[in-house]
């Protein structure tokens, strides 16, 4: 079936089967010629590097979570459904999404202008700490190579102005017929050959690109400041220079106002300060009032200077101002393509002109690529389907440029007839070349002779990859393995940090990629490129029939480097930068399960050096003897039963911290002075060539095993020990439990030192002794007539007091309802607790006796003993004796107590499930 050209186009190439608008296939290669580019190995060029070209900080690179995955994972409710965090949310007003936030890394960071005349390119970029500075450096050909010029110092030339905002777009535009008055001129003052603008998010800055000759060979680069334009009530969108007047540019607002700009009257005028200001355009949007989510994304001139193509997310305007009256015609609309994509997620997202005529214009949306005539509005003239997420960056080339130095002519008519597209996203770093151009056929046939008249473009064979990264290999297999390691990657954290990125590029001239090597068969092209690493690299592609496999070696996919973007800038930092390394060996010996071993390797490396002076004399051993025997360590470390160490508890403690307590308590005196000491007994350690003595916590007067809970921060610190004298407090534990462990292993009479072949794993004797409290704690509840409530401990009779005398002190299991796993059932999955040694807390049931209030006896802190099953301890208060005043108050307040235990249901399911007496 025979569809005319208008109906052809609307079918999308690579989005159905055997399109209409499609020349692909054996017979069209002798005719198109190859068309793919595959980068030519060993091509790889570093031409600068330096510190200004790394790409600014950002808060992408800092871990960062969507308002609702916030409150998802932050809850402590881990039953927080994303429905109900995403209601929570939305009441806060608009966030910042992920757009928003990687703006600075969408956009090419890299333009090039070619000198007219010359074989040099001007390489620009934004640099300065937050890329407030336009930067650049002048690119030349010397003996078949390129070389880079830079400053006097060897860095980036940098403009003196600094615009106090994030570049987000450089343009150029060279000056026409420049050449000439260049070659006629050399050897004096600078001569234009081209204009600059940049824009920020809140204005526009013009520059005047100049060049001066310094030799025979060698050239200066400049950039004269013209003037800039705020704009204080809204933000910039987007800005370009006309092709018809070199000193016109437009920019366009996210209101939808359009303004004109004309650098003649402004360079014409006798001020030393210039302000652009530019005229605004009387262009009316019907529905700019109502836009909604839509947002305005670009502007390029058109075939006449007043005419002019703008682009918002949902439609395509030209807008003509040739009379006085505003005439605005919508080109294409994203309703357009409801019949290859879903029109709800659809949107458009970069614009550029294709071609010189300005008729034409390439369109990107989140699925299609559409080629347009401004003469036929609402009709594309060729479409593809794509498969780039959210592109960010297209421009059009014409294909001689892509397929220069060629060896013979045999494809130069479709070189010179054809053109590339490429569409990509620096983000999410895929790149794809699109080529299309007239018809061709064999000359003479018929379907020449018919196709003569006709205008259409096609689509030259399917789109193809075009691998800007010197890191990328697109087999199945590297791929497969790479989007694993992103899921792997936490949700915060964005993959693109851990990979180089190619930031912007540019394209040379295709007279001077000429010249860089020999001719080849089917034409190449030399590809500039600025790389998140602070690198300016340069490379070949040439022109092939397909890709070629083995020219990229397979990467190493064990994981991703850390390539974190952010500027160097050391002028305005005010602190000196110092980095200390530490020695983690011990930590990493127990990671992996083998401390022992690392130990052992440290016992030979020290015996085999200077013995050090005992630090320990037999004095402070007796001291220290005493002391730890206060604590209860010496006193316990004989027995044998478990639940002696229950005797410490004073507030509900888990079956994890018990056992803690019961690996402390069975370590001897000997292993223990090695994690506890006196304060003055502190060894002093070289840190940055000077003497500084270790601070440890001081050991709380409260007899109590360790870990110790809630202790004061020390008084002394390194700055300040000579300030304040050293007491003889004891102070540890110096030495983790985990060394003490294994050090006492060795000690008791495990296998010797040099036997480094035996294993001791720290975290299964840490398990094999919560076990065994567990099993204490179960046995005695399990005898116990409450059942699953209180459960005593009573029947142990080698349980002491603080003063040694045996008496029963009940004790009781708990497991709170906010880590019951059949509550959490739902969400069992999600719930980190997990491990019963951690949800299980034992506690201990102190005897409530009710004081009297009478006139003849005092009342102390013991008052506070009523309020709740849990023995109340008041650190560092005397012996506080109350009145009949404060037992009054007393009474009001336990009046209140008790009417919110009564309204708190947890509570009362607390006492009800633990047999007690509220």
């Amino acid at each position: 079936m025979e569809f005319s050209e208008e109906w052809k186009s609307l079918f999308p190439i690579s989005a159905m089967f055997r399109p209409p608008l499609l020349l692909s296939g054996p017979s069209t290669k002798p005719l198109l010629g190859p068309l793919v580019f595959n980068p030519i190995h060993n091509s790889i060029t570093c031409l600068f590097s330096s510190p200004s070209l790394l790409p600014p900080c950002s808060s992408t690179i800092i871990p960062h979570l969507s308002f609702p995955r916030f409150l998802e994972t932050s809850s402590s409710d881990s039953s927080l459904l994303p429905s109900t965090s995403s209601s929570i949310a939305s009441a806060f007003g608009p966030q910042h999404n992920q757009d928003d936030v990687t703006s600075v890394f969408l956009h090419n960071r890299l333009e090039l202008l070619h000198c007219p005349g010359t074989n040099n390119h001007i390489v620009f970029f934004p640099t300065g700490e937050n890329s407030d500075q336009v930067g650049f450096l002048l690119l030349s050909l010397k003996n078949s190579c390129l070389e880079v010029k830079a400053d006097e110092n060897g860095d980036v030339f940098v403009t003196s102005c600094r615009f106090k905002h994030r570049i987000l777009r450089i343009s150029v535009n060279p000056v026409v017929d420049s050449s000439s008055e260049f070659s006629a001129s050399r050897g004096n003052s600078f001569r234009a050959v081209g204009y600059l603008l940049a824009f920020t998010m809140y204005s526009v800055h013009w520059f005047v690109v100049k060049v001066r000759e310094i030799g025979s060979n060698s050239m200066v680069p400049s950039l004269t400041y013209v003037g800039a334009k705020f704009f204080k009530t809204c933000c910039v969108a987007h800005a370009c220079w006309s092709p018809h007047i070199p000193e016109e540019s437009i920019v366009l607002l996210e209101s939808g106002a359009l303004f004109l700009f004309d650098l003649e009257s402004v360079l014409s005028a006798d001020s030393t300060i210039r302000y652009c200001k530019g005229t605004k355009l009387k262009v009316s949007w019907d529905d700019s009032s109502n836009l909604g989510d839509l947002k305005w994304l670009s502007c390029e001139f058109s075939w006449h200077p007043r005419i002019f193509i703008v682009a918002r997310s949902d439609a395509i305007f030209m807008v003509d101002l040739r009379l006085d009256q505003c005439n605005i015609t919508c080109l294409v609309k994203i309703e357009m393509l409801h019949m290859y994509t879903q029109v709800k997620n659809e949107q458009f997202f970069a614009l550029t002109k294709a071609g010189s005529d300005g008729f034409h214009f390439a369109l990107a949306s989140h699925s299609l690529l559409l080629l347009c005539d401004v003469r036929k509005p609402l009709m594309p003239v060729l479409q593809w389907a794509h498969a780039v997420a959210k592109p960010s960056y297209i421009s059009v080339f014409r294909l001689a440029d892509l397929r220069s130095n060629l060896r013979d002519g045999m494809y130069k008519s479709a070189s010179e007839s054809g053109f590339g597209i490429i569409l990509g996203s620096f983000w999410n770093p895929v790149f794809n070349l699109f080529c299309y151009g007239p018809f061709i056929a064999q000359s003479g046939s018929t379907v020449s002779k018919a196709k003569e008249f006709s205008k259409s473009f096609y689509a030259w064979n399917h789109p193809s990859d075009l691998l800007l990264s010197r890191n990328e290999c697109h087999c199945g297999s590297c791929l497969v393995k790479e989007e694993l390691l992103k899921d792997a990657l936490p949700a915060w954290t964005d993959w693109q940090h851990k990979k180089e990125l190619v930031l912007g590029f540019g394209i040379l001239n295709k007279d001077i990629s000429s010249m860089l090597s020999e001719s080849d068969e089917f034409g190449s092209f030399t590809l500039v490129r600025l790389v998140s690493t602070g690198k300016l690299e340069s490379q070949r592609y040439s022109a092939s029939w397909g890709y070629i496999k083995s020219l990229l070696p397979h990467r190493n996919f064990s994981n991703f480097e850390d390539r974190y973007m952010g500027s160097i800038f050391d002028e305005e930092y005010r602190f000196p930068r110092k980095f200390k390394y530490l020695e983690l060996d011990y930590l990493y010996g127990y990671l992996d399960t083998n401390l022992d071993q690392v130990l052992v390797a440290k016992t030979k490396s020290t015996s085999k050096g200077p013995r050090a002076e005992q630090s320990f004399t037999a004095e402070f051993h007796k001291i220290l003897c005493e002391k730890l025997s206060a604590f209860g360590l010496s006193q316990l470390s004989s027995s044998s039963k478990v639940t002696v160490v229950f005797n410490d508890i004073s507030l509900p403690s888990s079956i994890h911290e018990v056992a803690l307590r019961r690996l402390w308590s069975h370590l001897p005196v000997e292993v223990l002075q090695l994690a506890f000491s006196s304060s003055s007994e502190s060894l002093e350690v070289l840190m940055d060539g000077k003497k500084a003595s270790s601070e440890f916590l001081v050991v709380p007067d409260k007899t109590q095993l360790p870990p110790f809970f809630l202790r004061k921060s020390s008084w002394r610190s390194n700055k300040s020990s000579q300030k304040v004298p050293r007491a003889d407090a004891l102070v540890g534990p110096k030495l983790p439990l985990p060394i003490l462990l294994a050090l006492h292993k060795f000690h008791n009479g495990s296998p010797s030192l040099d036997k480094s072949s035996s294993s001791f794993a720290v975290e299964a004797e840490l398990r094999l002794r919560c076990d065994e409290v567990m099993k204490a704690a179960c046995e005695v509840a399990a005898s116990d007539s409450s059942g699953d409530g209180g459960v005593s401990l009573a029947n142990d009779s080698e349980e002491r007091s603080a003063t040694g005398s045996k008496r029963a002190k009940p004790f009781f299991l708990h497991r709170p309802s906010s880590l019951d796993r059949d509550v959490l059932d739902h969400t069992k999955e999600q719930s980190v607790y997990k491990d019963e040694t951690f949800s299980t807390l034992i506690s201990k049931v102190h005897k409530k006796e009710h004081p009297s209030s009478g006139n003849n006896k005092t009342i102390g802190l013991e008052l506070f003993d009523s309020l709740c099953p849990i023995k109340l301890q008041f650190d560092d208060v005397s012996d506080k004796q109350f009145g009949r005043k404060e037992v009054k108050a007393y009474k009001l307040l336990t009046k209140q107590f008790s009417k919110w235990q009564g309204d708190f249901n947890l509570y009362d399911e607390f006492c009800s499930r633990s047999k007690l007496q509220p």
